[in-house]
């Protein structure tokens, strides 16, 4: 269906492929995969025919219809549903044609094409698209300039699926969609009958569609089996045995050089010294296939740590309307080491519940407590787009570290992955990934107790995905995540909150179970959770989430003899320093007898301390050794 052949291209002189080649068949699903910048939303330029190749070809066949999704988003007076029944040409053609044939063969020939093509189904396909992207049947007939961006791009996808391409081409299609949008799309794909070409980090995404899957670098593309697990799998191995060889390689080349070295003097062996430099010289040299490493994401944590909880919401409500409350009837509770996933169909109300967390909401009924002293660094997509676009990265750090020096300002940047050649570049010259390093920066510069992510991932490639999963993992603080990827969310996450029905709780199922609650469509999250069946992996987080509620009253408690203990330790420190005053007992016999006195009574109290430390102790070590 599409053949690549040969094909070079050059940005500005940079090179982005070199004689590379590959295929891609009919009816098959291929994942493209590779860093950010490497070229892959070019190549898909290249294949609709926008540029064209310095050398090679790409060619398709000639009746073969290309969808993909228009980088512009629909807007004007014309409604979201007439938006995407208008990119169906063939069937707009065919009705404004039936309009005007009389020729009774005309009319049949037109109609016969309509019942082909299942036009008297249209709208009702186009509806169920939408629904499956997060549009309600009441903003389907909204016009498209109602929308944001993010919605309008929703859109420009329903009308490429709703086409019914024969090569559909998605460009990171779940960076404008929620959890419940991706697994709507994920399942989409998998029931496709055309090919697709798919650009994406998602993991799951990837493993659940894709038949094989390209990988970009170093100007090349190869082609490997897939799904995503298993050609990381087979990329890991390729690593290892070429390192094998590459080490076989200069282990000979090492012996062979000190041979050389040995005896090229010597007359008696010269012409075996000889022998082995051309050995040397006809050595093909192997490459080892080192990645580059990725910067890290670094998140501090808030210096003064909090006691537990740091949240607590007992019978919330909370919306934008007083008589009108979007979520209420809450009782959820926040800990400083907590890891939560906020899962929810869209309108739920999920950001709702973060604006309450980070006070640009009220409660409306209820109560909500939190700390005092308490410090959230809240990460959303559109924040991205309040970054000063004429200003550079390194103007916004000027403004949070006004005494640093030059140095320390441009290593803090560094540390969150923008090199020095991109610390000057304007905010809106940034690639999505950049902005998205940056923003994380700024939002978490002084560090927090809480951390609340929505939709962290989007414009992340692979590798930035796993350096923010380590980050959130060796993270000190609670993190609250809301997000479509759900391997960031399975990586990282201990407990679950369904935010639906206009509240929030619990939900004790696995992310498995979430997906064939969304896939099903029901509308009460309840009776779904009550149909599923858990399995082991339900299973043991419900298991681990109890065992850890458990132990809390252990850990306080021995956390609270360990504080005890460190003071009583102070205490006979600065009682000893007042017994080793020279000539004490001489001069002051009284003072000398009630210090004494105290540190007899501190050893007392110290010992009794470490005896209730190491009983606690015991107790935590045996509950956390049962299964």
């Amino acid at each position: 269906m599409l053949h690549i052949n040969d094909l070079t291209y050059r940005i500005e002189g940079r090179l982005l492929f070199e004689q590379t080649t590959f295929m891609l068949p009919a009816k098959t699903k291929m994942g493209f995969v590779g860093r950010n910048g490497t070229g892959k939303s070019t190549l898909f330029r290249l294949i609709r025919g926008e540029i064209s190749p310095d050398d090679g070809s790409i060619s398709i066949h000639p009746s073969t219809r290309v969808g993909s999704v228009e980088q512009e988003a629909p807007g004007g007076p014309i409604s979201i549903l007439d938006f995407v029944l208008s990119a169906d040409h063939e069937r707009a053609d065919l009705l404004a044609r039936a309009e005007t044939a009389t020729d009774a063969h005309d009319i049949a020939e037109i109609q016969t094409r309509l019942a082909d093509i299942e036009a008297h189904s249209a709208e009702a396909r186009a509806g169920s698209i939408l629904h499956g992207l997060g549009f309600s049947a009441e903003d389907q007939r909204r016009p498209c300039s109602d929308f944001s961006g993010g919605w309008r791009m929703r859109a420009a996808l329903a009308a490429t699926l709703f086409a019914r391409p024969d090569l559909l081409l998605l460009d990171e299609p779940t960076n404008y969609l929620d959890l419940e949008g991706a697994i709507w799309l994920e399942a989409y794909i998998k029931k496709f009958p055309g090919a697709v070409f798919l650009i994406s980090h998602d993991r799951e995404l990837l493993n659940s569609c894709t038949d094989l899957i390209a990988h970009l670098k170093d100007c090349k593309i190869t082609i490997w089996d897939g799904p995503f697990d298993n050609f990381e799998r087979q990329l890991a191995e390729r690593q290892r045995l070429q390192m094998k060889l590459k080490e076989r390689q200069d282990d000979e080349r090492r012996k062979l050089q000190a041979f050389v070295d040995r005896f090229k003097a010597k007359a008696s062996k010269a012409k075996q010294a000889q022998s082995r430099v051309k050995r040397m010289e006809k050595m093909q040299p192997i490459a080892t296939a080192v990645d580059d490493p990725v910067a890290p994401f670094d998140l501090p944590m808030a210096q003064r740590r909090m006691s537990p909880p740091i949240v607590r919401i007992e019978d919330g409500a909370t919306g934008y309307d007083p008589e009108k409350p979007i979520l209420k009837g809450m009782n959820l509770r926040i800990d400083g080491d907590d890891r939560i996933g906020l899962l929810g169909r869209n309108g739920a109300g999920k950001s709702t519940l973060a604006k309450l967390l980070t006070d640009q909401i009220d409660v409306l009924d209820g109560t909500m407590k939190k700390h005092k002293k308490l410090v959230i660094a809240h990460f959303a997509q559109h924040q991205i787009d309040a970054l000063h676009p004429k200003t550079s990265a390194y103007e916004h750090v000027i403004e949070l570290m006004p005494d640093a020096t030059e140095a320390q300002r441009r290593a803090r940047l560094a540390r969150f992955g923008l090199p020095s050649d991109r610390q000057e570049t304007p905010a809106e010259n940034l690639s999505g990934g950049e902005k998205a390093r940056l923003l994380m920066n700024l939002i978490s510069f002084h560090g927090a107790h809480l951390l609340i992510l929505d939709e962290p991932t989007n414009h992340l490639d692979m590798d930035s995905r796993a350096a923010l999963i380590e980050a959130i993992n060796t993270y000190e603080g609670a993190v609250l995540v809301i997000s479509h990827d759900r391997y960031l969310i399975e990586s990282c996450v201990d407990r679950l909150w369904l935010c639906a029905n206009g509240t929030v709780g619990p939900y004790n199922e696995d992310m498995e179970a979430y997906r064939r609650f969304l896939l099903k469509g029901e509308e009460d999250g309840e009776k779904s959770k009550a149909k599923a069946k858990p399995d082991e992996k339900a299973v043991r987080r419900r298991s681990a989430a109890e065992k850890r509620e458990a132990l809390k009253p252990l850990k306080a408690e021995a956390a609270k003899w360990e504080k005890e203990i460190e003071r009583l330790k102070g205490i006979l420190v600065t009682l000893d320093k007042g017994l080793a005053v020279p000539g004490l007992w001489e001069k002051d016999p009284t003072t000398a007898t009630e210090l004494n006195k105290k540190r007899a009574r501190a050893e007392e109290l110290l010992e009794k301390a470490e005896e209730n430390w190491l009983d606690v102790a015991t107790q935590l070590e045996e509950a956390e050794a049962e299964d």
